[in-house]
């Protein structure tokens, strides 16, 4: 090899001089799109020369055939490439064509975005939540939103696929490199021009014809209006678009069908007319002065809701028949099931509230109340024949005789004696019974029977009794707790106590009575209204003693009970013993 030394020659410095200038012509640097020529052509393959590289690098035909450079597959022809590497591990130089015009095109779309350009954008697909298009100059794809579609809804965008039209460009995603298109946005700025002299059109008062549902939301309906210069979008709202109760528009229109409006207000600053449809009729509540609260009519079933029937009086004239209005004795109405749309019902206005434009009607006043029927034929304290329509774990539902009433008997009705819940079991659905009117409820719609009290209560037993009169009782059981007993010719059990067995502590043990003895007790507490009498024989030996005390100055302490002085023969034979 040889070294040259000496560079201040002159032969030396125009070397120099010739090869930089060749290479500062082409600054060779991988990820940089750089212009080659087409050298040569084979079956498969392109070779293209780039001044700088050692070697020519080498492209698949099917490569720009793929991005439509058909015409360019000419020697000679000059092609961009990416220099992806400028050597691999087997020192061939790599490039690519089809990545130079993805970023050249991406390149491009930043361009266009940043200056507001439209671009023109063939439809490929469909897909999820809208459309895919391509980029025509540089077939980058983009994603079309389906509400970016058209201005218009769309039912079906099939016949878009292949048409190249002109977007605009929303959203580019730099990271990602993404981007997102709309047609619709080019669609409304070329109305936009038009669309003050449109609006200039019309006034206040004007009557559009045939104006075409175009969308529908829950707070109205969008109507698309032709005239000679373009198309205008009116809003009609779901209060404007009929003097009864709508809930939603889709109840009332179809997409494309063609309706009559009325110009109600006109907004030049943010181009806006908005329409009604029931401003085109007479105020149907101007003739409520024909009605009259407390007298029937009939009325019309227009719509059925789990709450009740919206009904119309005529036309226009729209009122509610709440569920709770509707029967006089079910309960949880389903309205459907008693009525159908079309229907001819009877019907009393209740309430005419003109400040809120409000009906109130009843179908039931236009029926007898069947809780006064009642009443007038079983007052308080009749008796009246039922069957058992229901129960539950606590009362009887028995339905009246012939009206359609529910009597409510509660579990402390059926019997005197015994628990109330076990004598509920005694009873099932579909059993005939009568039983005692208690009361009746006709505002609240509610009658009270009882079975219990068909029979004498033997609680009146002790009407002519009061407290401290001594009664003769028979001691049917003992427990820990003291004596059951029953007072004589009465049906009723009561607990005497233990501490009111006896005044001495020792005669207070239950187990001094084995059943069946007759005693006397005093009764120590006696309430008829709550049903409450407590028996005492301490009680007893208390009023003695203070009567003997009174009288013969000596107490008798338990001398009238058996064993009274049980005690005292016990202690004296034990004395005899002991001596």
């Amino acid at each position: 090899m040889e070294i040259y030394k000496d560079l201040k020659t002159q032969k030396n410095q125009d070397f120099e001089k010739l090869l930089n200038s060749q290479l500062s012509k082409n600054k060779i640097e991988e990820g940089k799109i750089i212009d080659g020529k087409i050298t040569k052509i084979t079956e498969k393959f392109v070779f293209i020369f780039i001044p700088g590289l050692k070697s020519e690098p080498i492209i698949d035909i099917n490569e720009l055939k793929i991005i439509g450079m058909h015409d360019k597959i000419v020697e000679g022809e000059t092609v961009s490439v990416l220099l992806e590497r400028i050597e691999d591990k087997f020192g061939n130089v790599v490039v690519s064509a089809l990545k130079a015009q993805k970023i050249k095109g991406w390149e491009s779309l930043v361009e266009a975005h940043k200056n507001g350009e439209l671009i023109d954008c063939k439809y490929i697909q469909k897909t999820k939540g809208g459309m895919i298009v391509e980029h025509v100059q540089s077939k980058s794809l983009c994603f079309l939103p389906g509400s970016q579609i058209s201005d218009s809804p769309l039912k079906n965008v099939d016949h878009l696929i292949g048409e190249v039209h002109k977007f605009a460009l929303v959203k580019m995603d730099m990271i990602r490199g993404n981007s997102v298109v709309s047609r619709r946005q080019v669609i409304t700025n070329s109305k936009k021009g038009d669309k003050k002299k449109i609006i200039s059109q019309f006034k206040i008062g004007d009557i559009i014809e045939k104006a075409r549902v175009k969308g529908y939301s829950s707070f109205g309906v969008f109507f698309e209006v032709d005239t000679p210069e373009g198309s205008l979008d009116v809003l009609t709202h779901l209060q404007e678009i009929s003097y009864s109760r709508v809930n939603h528009p889709d109840e009332i229109f179809s997409i494309g069908e063609t309706q009559k409006l009325k110009v109600i207000s006109i907004d030049t600053e943010k181009l806006q007319i908005g329409c009604s449809i029931k401003q085109l009729s007479p105020d149907p509540f101007e003739h409520i002065s024909n009605y009259e609260v407390g007298k029937p009519y009939k009325v019309k079933v227009d719509k059925i809701t789990d709450y009740g029937c919206f009904c119309s009086l005529e036309p226009g004239l729209s009122t509610l028949l709440h569920s709770s209005e509707m029967s006089w004795t079910k309960r949880n109405i389903v309205p459907k099931k008693l009525f159908k749309v079309g229907d001819m019902i009877d019907c009393v206005i209740t309430e005419i509230d003109e400040t809120k434009r409000r009906i109130a009607i009843s179908h039931k006043l236009t029926i007898e109340n069947p809780y006064e029927a009642f009443q007038n034929a079983f007052p308080e304290g009749s008796e009246v024949d039922g069957v058992i329509s229901s129960m539950n774990e606590y009362a009887l539902y028995i339905k009246l005789d012939k009206y359609d009433i529910d009597g409510f008997c509660h579990a402390n009705d059926i019997n005197y004696f015994g628990n109330p819940e076990d004598e509920l079991k005694k009873f099932k659905k579909g059993d005939k019974l009568k039983v005692k009117v208690l009361e009746i409820k006709k505002d609240d719609q509610k009658v009270r029977v009882g079975l219990k009290q068909l029979s004498k209560d033997p609680f009146d037993w002790f009407k002519d009794k009061k407290v401290n009169d001594i009664i003769t009782v028979k001691v049917v059981s003992t427990d820990n707790k003291g004596l059951i007993v029953k007072p004589e010719s009465c049906e009723l059990d009561f607990l005497i106590k233990k501490s009111n067995i006896a005044v001495n502590a020792a005669d207070s043990r239950p187990s001094r009575f084995v059943g069946g003895e007759r005693i006397d007790a005093a009764i120590s507490e006696l309430n008829l209204e709550k049903r409450k009498v407590n028996l005492s024989i301490k009680l007893l030996e208390e009023l003695q003693n203070k009567e003997a005390v009174s009288k013969f100055s000596s107490p008798l302490s338990g001398k009238n009970l058996p064993f009274s002085s049980l005690s005292e023969r016990l202690g004296d034979k034990k004395k005899k013993d002991e001596e």
